[in-house]
C-alpha cells in the first residue's frame, strides 16, 4: 500500500563517523532527491490529471450523459451510480495489490505511463457519445468511464509513492500542497476556457466573448459538452510529459511484482489485524469510510441531480463548476481555522454536519418547490442566460455551502488521524487511512443507483447519501481526540 504523502518517515540518521549530508540533500526515503525541476515536474502531473474529475466526473460530461445520452434524467442518474459503483468495487479489490507494488516494486514511472496511455484514448472516445444512446452509446460510455476511473486512481497510487524518493523531508509538505493547488487551478482554468470559447459564444452579447465557438463546435449537437472528453485527454497527454522527462524514478527492485504484492498484502493484513488493539483509531477509520463515501457521492451526483431537476445544460453546468471550484478554496481555509480553533473532532463533526444539512436543503429545492414548500415562479430574476429563477439561485447558494464544508472535511480528516495515531506507527496507520478511502468506494454510488431506480426519483436517489453522512457523523461522536501511545490493554 502506498504511503500517504501527508505523513512520511523521518529522514534516517547518518551513521557515526560519516559526513551528514543534511536534511535538504537527502530524500525522505534516505536516497538522493530529485533536483528542483524534477520535483516541480512531479507536482505538474496533478495539473495534468485533475481536470478530468471536474470536466468528466462532476460538471460537464456526467450531466450530459445522464440527461441526453441516456435521455431520461432519472435512469441516467441510476446508471451513473452503477457505473461508478462497478469502478469503485474494482478499485477496492485491486488497490492493496497495486499499493504493494508501489511500495516494494521499485520503478513507478512505467506504471504511470501505462495508466496514462489507457486514460487518454478512453477520454477521447467520449466525444462519440451521442444523444439518445447514439454513437458509442450508454454501454460504450460505461466501459470507458470504468476504465478511466480505475486507471486514474491507480496512477495516483504510483504518483504519490514517488514523493518520498524525490523530495527532502523539508519539502514534502510544500510539494504535496503544490500538486493539489496546481490540480485545482488547472481544472478551474479549463472550466473557464470551455465556458468562454465553447459555450458562451452565441449566448451573450459580451464584446470579450467570441461570436461563435472555436474549432467549429456546434452547440446544437451538444459538442460543447462532448468536447470535455478530448480536452481532458489532450491536457493529460501534454502535461504528463514533464514527469516522464524530468522526474527521476526509483531503481528497479529485484524482488519482482508478484513477490512485492505478496509481501505488501501480508503487511496490510498484519496492520488491519493490529487495529483491534487500537479501537479508537479503528472507530475513527470506520467513521471516515462512511462519511468519506458520502462526501464523494455528493460531488459525483450533485451536477447530475441539478442537470436533471433544473434542466441545466452545458452553460449552466460550467458556471456552476467555476463558482463551486472558487468557493472550495475557501473550504480549505475554513477547515484549517476550525481545526486550530476547536480541534479536529469538533471540526469534522461541524464539517460533516454542515454537509448533511446542506444536502437535505439541496434536495428540498426544485423548480416548483423551495425547502419542500410549493413555489410559483414569477419569471426570470435577471437577464443572464443561467440561474434565472429563485429556486436555481437558492440551490446554487446551498451547494456553495456544501462545497465549503466538504473541502473542510477533507482537510480535517487528515489532521485527525495525525492527532490520534501512535507516533511510532504513523506511516503504517496513514497507509490504512489511504486504504479506508477506497475500501468501500462502491457503496455510495450503488446506493444512489438502487435508490433512484427503486423510487423512480432523482431526489430520492440523491437523498440516500444522507444515510452514509449521518452514520459517519454518529460514529464520530464515539471517537476520542487522544493519541494512542501503546496498544490498548498494554501496561
Amino acid at each position: 500500500m502506498s504511503q500517504d504523502i501527508t505523513e512520511l518517515p523521518t529522514t534516517p540518521s547518518t551513521p557515526a563517523g560519516t559526513d551528514n549530508p543534511g536534511p535538504d540533500t537527502m530524500a525522505a526515503d534516505g536516497g538522493t532527491p530529485a533536483d528542483k525541476r524534477g520535483q516541480i515536474a512531479w507536482a505538474v502531473f496533478e495539473w495534468a490529471r485533475n481536470p478530468y474529475v471536474l470536466l468528466i466526473t462532476i460538471y460537464v460530461f456526467s450531466p450530459y450523459f445522464s440527461t441526453t445520452v441516456v435521455g431520461d434524467p432519472v435512469q441516467g442518474q441510476a446508471i451513473w451510480g452503477y457505473i461508478n459503483g462497478i469502478a469503485g468495487a474494482a478499485i477496492a479489490i485491486l488497490a492493496p495489490f497495486l499499493g504493494a507494488i508501489a511500495d516494494l516494486g521499485g520503478t513507478r514511472k512505467p506504471w504511470i505511463a501505462a495508466f496514462t496511455a489507457i486514460m487518454v484514448p478512453a477520454m477521447v472516445l467520449l466525444w462519440f457519445a451521442l444523444p439518445d444512446n447514439g454513437g458509442i452509446g450508454v454501454m460504450g460510455v460505461a466501459l470507458s468511464i470504468i476504465v478511466i476511473t480505475i486507471a486514474y486512481e491507480f496512477s495516483a497510487v504510483f504518483h504519490n509513492s514517488m514523493l518520498p524518493s524525490i523530495a527532502p523531508h523539508s519539502r514534502i509538505g510544500f510539494l504535496s500542497g503544490l500538486g493539489l493547488a496546481l490540480g485545482n487551478l488547472g481544472g478551474l482554468l479549463i472550466l473557464i476556457f470551455m465556458l468562454v470559447f465553447f459555450t458562451l459564444p452565441g449566448n451573450v452579447p459580451w464584446s470579450f466573448i467570441p461570436d461563435v465557438p472555436i474549432l467549429g463546435i456546434d452547440q446544437s449537437l451538444f459538442q460543447d459538452s462532448r468536447i470535455a472528453g478530448p480536452v481532458a485527454g489532450m491536457w493529460l497527454a501534454a502535461f504528463s510529459l514533464p514527469l516522464f522527462l524530468f522526474t527521476p524514478d526509483a531503481a528497479r527492485n529485484t524482488i519482482g511484482a508478484w513477490e512485492a504484492m505478496r509481501r505488501g498484502v501480508a503487511r496490510v493484513v498484519q496492520t488491519v489485524t493490529r487495529l483491534r488493539h487500537y479501537r479508537n483509531v479503528a472507530t475513527y477509520l470506520g467513521a471516515r469510510m462512511l462519511y468519506n463515501d458520502g462526501k464523494t457521492a455528493v460531488l459525483i451526483f450533485g451536477g447530475v441531480y441539478a442537470a436533471g431537476v433544473f434542466g441545466w445544460g452545458a452553460l449552466d453546468m460550467l458556471v456552476y463548476g467555476i463558482v463551486l471550484s472558487v468557493f472550495a478554496v475557501l473550504g480549505g481555509l475554513f477547515g484549517g481555522w476550525l481545526d486550530d480553533a476547536f480541534g479536529s473532532k469538533v471540526a469534522i463533526i461541524t464539517s460533516i454536519g454542515g454537509t448533511t444539512v446542506g444536502l437535505l436543503l439541496a434536495v428540498s429545492i426544485t423548480p416548483t418547490e423551495l425547502f419542500f414548500q410549493p413555489y410559483e415562479s414569477a419569471g426570470p430574476v435577471w437577464s443572464l442566460p443561467f440561474f434565472q429563477t429563485v429556486p436555481e439561485i437558492t440551490y446554487l447558494a446551498v451547494v456553495i455551502i456544501i462545497a465549503i464544508f466538504i473541502t473542510a472535511a477533507y482537510a480535517n480528516s487528515r489532521t485527525m488521524l495525525a492527532r490520534i495515531a501512535p507516533a511510532k506507527m504513523m506511516t503504517e496507520f496513514f497507509g490504512l487511512y489511504a486504504l479506508s478511502g477506497t475500501a468501500t468506494a462502491f457503496v455510495a454510488p450503488i446506493l444512489v443507483g438502487i435508490s433512484t431506480d427503486l423510487f423512480d426519483s432523482q431526489r430520492a436517489g440523491f437523498a440516500s447519501i444522507l444515510l452514509l453522512l449521518v452514520a459517519g457523523l454518529v460514529v464520530m461522536f464515539f471517537v476520542h481526540e487522544t493519541r494512542a501511545e501503546r496498544a490498548e490493554g498494554d501496561a
